[in-house]
């Protein structure tokens, strides 16, 4: 008989740096690969997951801000950083046969889905790992922040700050 999973639900945040490895800026395809076997590890024990990712490896606004470029629009351009992540990551799962959704706050049908609560929920319940993009849509608002309120929003036994 097999032990039932510590916890049914989980949330983790991944910076973008951390998707970014050795390289100042972009995307380690390894790094993918290895968070990818090891989301679809933690699958395999009957937990559910979702991810949300930053954008830091690719833009910040707050950088950008204390250079003179406007705030807003460097946080936005910041959050298109965590949608470029994002679908590194849905790419990564699903070449390791692990199903995945990409949904955003940010509003981009042909890309990925709309972050919607009950939609996520649902995506959760069928098996598929969600991967949350587009911060909360919000200017001035961290991805940490976004990751303790979808966690919040998702019900999540267990929130993870990989920061």
């Amino acid at each position: 008989m097999t032990p039932s999973p510590q916890y049914r639900r989980v949330i983790l945040k991944l910076s973008g740096e951390a998707l970014g490895g050795e390289r100042d800026y972009g995307i380690d395809f390894e790094v993918v690969r290895r968070v990818a076997k090891q989301v679809k590890q933690v699958h395999e024990m009957g937990v559910e997951v979702a991810l949300v990712v930053g954008g830091g490896n690719i833009f910040r606004g707050q950088a950008a801000a204390e250079r003179g470029f406007d705030r807003t629009t460097g946080d936005y351009m910041g959050m298109l950083g965590t949608v470029i992540n994002a679908l590194a990551l849905q790419e990564g799962l699903e070449q390791i046969g692990m199903p995945a959704r990409t949904m955003t706050a940010i509003q981009m049908p042909q890309v990925a889905e709309p972050y919607i609560r009950r939609r996520a929920v649902r995506h959760l319940e069928k098996g598929r790992v969600v991967i949350l993009a587009g911060g909360s849509g919000n200017p001035y608002f961290t991805t940490d922040t976004t990751a303790a309120l979808r966690a919040v929003e998702l019900e999540a036994d267990f929130f993870f700050n990989d920061t």
